[in-house]
């Protein structure tokens, strides 16, 4: 069983810039699609981007302020967050699924971090 600790979050400008890490445990992670999604207060959690296992496909919300990059040698998936917003602070989760196509359907991940806060300040 795969188990995901999410870092990097933190209090950043607008305009600003986060890379957010996600460690996951486990000697199968690289047969894992990772994904991203983030959780902002009073709203359901959406989809920010995901990555397959050999990194071949990935699919994004917002391709052009992220990206998304894996290093199944260390077992961590990557998310860099660019020209950050206010609208983009939320608590931000890495989750992993066994489906191998870049879904963005919460429902289908089944592995779940606990979440890192991210606070975009004007």
């Amino acid at each position: 069983q795969v188990q995901l600790v999410e870092s990097g979050g933190g209090l950043v400008q607008s305009g600003g810039s986060l890379r957010l890490s996600c460690a996951a445990s486990g000697p199968t992670f690289g047969r894992y699609t990772m994904g991203w999604f983030r959780q902002a207060p009073g709203k359901e959690r959406e989809f920010v981007a995901t990555i397959t296992w050999s990194s071949g496909s990935q699919n994004y919300a917002d391709p052009v302020r992220h990206t998304i990059s894996r290093d199944n040698a260390k077992n961590t998936v990557f998310l860099q967050m660019n020209n950050l917003e206010p609208e983009d602070t939320a608590v931000y989760y890495c989750a992993a699924t066994k489906n191998p196509l870049p879904t963005s359907r919460v429902t289908a991940y089944d592995l779940w971090g606990q979440g890192t806060q991210v606070t975009v300040s004007s």
